[in-house]
């Protein structure tokens, strides 16, 4: 466990850089701009150049802020945001000698109940960050997102409940197995197909819970200069940044998990098995006395397969937030509880007649 908790956490903490680099990128192609291109190749090094900036800039704190909270809020908010990826399956299971391997950190029999428990601690560090700064403006901004968390979480949950009674199991590893058997017109039962609205619903909720455009009225520059974060800068600023990212990986990855087949490979990737088997097979490791190369090589694409999809999505929040322009605050409520939730709640009234009359 400790080395994929390593692996997970190392990996987690690399998407952070990278994601900077692609929003950068990503917003000057949609722009007809180059971005950053002076550091690095392809500007490949700014991040890190930002990186170093964010490590040797002066820790300030200022005199009015409530300094024992103020310094507590971003790390309440970025623990949690690490917590929640420990019960995703990355790949299936692996036998290793007399052992067998699952590719997730915990499995947890109540791993999507685990999710929105953890999940939901995230909006106090907001809070406190907000109100320990002793700034109007940073007020306002956490009070709008605990208002903002409260409203999507409802219709994020509820659109969960359709794939919960579809696949009969809140354990993510064996709603990510169940995905792998053929459904109608020979496609697989993925969550996409058998819960087209569940995913519209949870998608337009994980936005707003993950304060990403359209939904970022808690860092409304144009309207309360910067939000929650306001008085923050240096290295605690740069925590709230990397726990925005790292919230936006754990969505990728429930999307991907709860609606896409999670670990399951894409279409024509089995092919791909048993060429990749020959390959490893050709390579005289000590570690293939304790594995097959057939399993490395179905490992190996799954995970690829994985990341593929939670890949997509990153970049799917990168697209949207450089498309669609920022809610009113009343817009943003009228959508929670006017059109998400009513929806979620007829999803899982239709959901349970499909699912009686044997459709799904």
């Amino acid at each position: 466990m400790g080395v994929k908790t390593g692996l997970v956490v190392l990996v987690m903490l690399q998407v952070v850089p990278i994601m900077v680099w692609i929003e950068r990128r990503g917003s000057a192609l949609m722009q007809n701009r180059l971005g950053p291109n002076r550091v690095g190749p392809l500007g490949l090094l700014q991040s890190l150049a930002d990186v170093v900036k964010f490590l040797f800039k002066e820790d300030f704190v200022p005199k009015h802020v409530n300094k024992f909270y103020y310094l507590l809020a971003p790390a309440i908010l970025l623990i949690p945001a690490f917590m929640t990826f420990a019960v995703v399956p990355f790949g299936g299971s692996i036998q290793i000698g007399d052992r067998l391997v699952h590719l997730q950190i915990a499995d947890l029999n109540v791993g999507i109940i685990y999710i929105l428990s953890i999940a939901s601690l995230g909006v106090y560090g907001i809070i406190m960050a907000g109100w320990s700064s002793n700034n109007k403006y940073s007020l306002l901004g956490s009070l709008r997102s605990s208002a903002q968390m409260i409203s999507y979480e409802l219709p994020l949950g509820l659109s969960l409940v359709g794939v919960l009674m579809v696949f009969e199991s809140v354990n993510l590893r064996e709603i990510a197995a169940a995905q792998a058997t053929p459904w109608l017109f020979g496609l697989p039962k993925w969550g996409i197909f058998v819960q087209p609205v569940g995913f519209l619903i949870f998608m337009t909720a994980s936005f707003a819970e993950t304060n990403r455009l359209p939904f970022d009225l808690p860092e409304g520059e144009s309207e309360i200069v910067a939000g929650y974060h306001l008085e923050y800068g240096s290295m605690k600023f740069a925590l709230f940044f990397m726990a925005e990212y790292m919230n936006m990986v754990t969505a990728s990855a429930l999307m991907s998990t709860l609606y896409f087949g999670g670990y399951q490979m894409l279409p024509g990737m089995s092919y791909l098995v048993g060429p990749l088997a020959s390959f490893i097979g050709s390579f005289d490791f000590s570690f293939l006395s304790l594995v097959t190369p057939t399993d490395c090589a179905r490992v190996l694409l799954e995970v690829a397969s994985f990341t593929a999809k939670v890949g997509f999505f990153m970049w799917f929040f990168v697209w949207v937030r450089w498309t669609l322009p920022r809610f009113r605050f009343d817009q943003l409520m009228d959508i929670g509880w006017k059109v998400l939730l009513p929806l979620s709640l007829a999803n899982v009234a239709v959901s349970a007649l499909l699912i009686y009359f044997g459709v799904i």
